[in-house]
């Protein structure tokens, strides 16, 4: 099995609110990412794909396509957004860097024909990041 990864960056605000806990529980457990005027990260996505090599070809997924899907599908509708108010995909969601990783996930799962939707990983900070690979 081969895997191919494309990285790309985007930048996005966002406010980690529970809307169902007191402002009280929502300061403990979000911290400073409760700030009421949101706050942002310069946030680096990967997405892996898995299949065979194609023997006419030599890829697994042409690169550049898989770039152009990120792009439409995914990096034009949150680079530069408010996570909580401006993209439509996370509508009602916590904007955890854990539930876009899902989010995403199932926005390109269904996206691939000659390969298959292996992990969605998203750095948030230098240090912090998620993997995630379906369900």
């Amino acid at each position: 099995m081969m895997y191919v990864t494309r990285q790309v960056k985007f930048s996005a605000g966002h406010r980690l609110h529970n809307p169902l806990l007191s402002d009280e529980e929502n300061v403990s457990i979000f911290d400073k990412c409760n700030n009421p005027n949101g706050h942002g990260h310069n946030y680096i996505l990967e997405v892996t794909l898995s299949g065979e090599i194609n023997p006419s070809t030599g890829y697994v997924y042409d690169l550049k396509k898989l770039k152009t899907i990120i792009y439409d599908e995914i990096v034009d509708k949150v680079d530069h957004k408010n996570l909580n108010t401006d993209v439509e995909f996370l509508k009602g969601i916590n904007p955890t860097v854990e539930n876009l990783a899902v989010a995403i996930w199932n926005l390109l799962a269904n996206k691939f024909d000659e390969a298959k939707l292996y992990k969605i990983k998203i750095f948030e900070t230098d240090t912090s990041f998620v993997e995630y690979y379906g369900e």
